[in-house]
């Protein structure tokens, strides 16, 4: 089967979600953080063994950077930019995301990851 091409890509930032629109009419609406810890970057996949990214409930993106006709690199507001999503990546989370985000949910509680944002150290003493 063939991948659909990206046809469309819109970041909703206020809602943290990023709409893609692939050729063949489907349109899903992926959440920042699912991209974020499902990031095909060798630093989370770590050689087919990917580490548990945690703490990324709030993520958003800052810019989404065309890479030839075939993926677009994503800089998230944490820092994190090394990942290309391909469209087969893209189509894979947007098709697939209800058992891919279950399957992270159960890792984290295997793991006892968390979601939420860790507490700027900085700003809890300042207070």
């Amino acid at each position: 089967m063939t991948t659909p091409n990206v046809s469309g890509i819109k970041l909703k930032r206020k809602s943290r979600m990023l709409e893609v629109t692939f050729d063949n009419g489907e349109v899903f609406n992926i959440s920042c953080e699912m991209l974020r810890v499902h990031s095909p970057s060798a630093e989370v996949q770590r050689h087919g063994n990917p580490i548990l990214v945690t703490h990324k409930k709030n993520v958003n993106i800052n810019a989404i950077e065309p890479v030839g006709n075939y993926s677009v690199k994503l800089v998230f507001d944490d820092g994190h930019d090394t990942g290309l999503f391909s469209w087969k990546i893209l189509y894979e989370l947007g098709s697939q995301q209800v058992e891919i985000w279950e399957r992270y949910l159960a890792r984290l509680r295997a793991e006892k990851g968390s979601r939420e944002p860790l507490i700027d150290m900085a700003v809890q003493y300042s207070s």
